[in-house]
């Protein structure tokens, strides 16, 4: 997790959240939060970066579409992360 972007922990959060997001779904959350509009070439690349990490899995809803899944590393990933924000801010 230490080697990931902001945005791309936010991505983990995000497909953590949601029931399997296809990428359209992922761009919503994110430009919410963000309050700026996310470009398909920003999102996309580090969807894939997080995928050949092994924190996320991609699967197929259709020739078009992805779905996107935390695999069971980046639950942990994100876990591990919670427990060491928590030592630093106690919410």
């Amino acid at each position: 997790m230490h080697d990931l972007t902001g945005f791309q922990r936010d991505l983990l959060y995000v497909i953590a959240g949601l029931d399997e997001p296809h990428g359209l779904g992922i761009k919503e959350e994110l430009e919410e939060y963000y309050t700026s509009d996310i470009h398909h070439g920003r999102l996309y690349p580090n969807l894939d970066t997080v995928v050949d990490k092994g924190l996320v899995e991609k699967g197929e809803i259709d020739k078009r579409t992805n779905f996107y899944t935390l695999t069971r590393r980046g639950q942990r990933e994100l876990e591990d992360r919670r427990e060491w924000e928590n030592q630093y801010v106690d919410l």
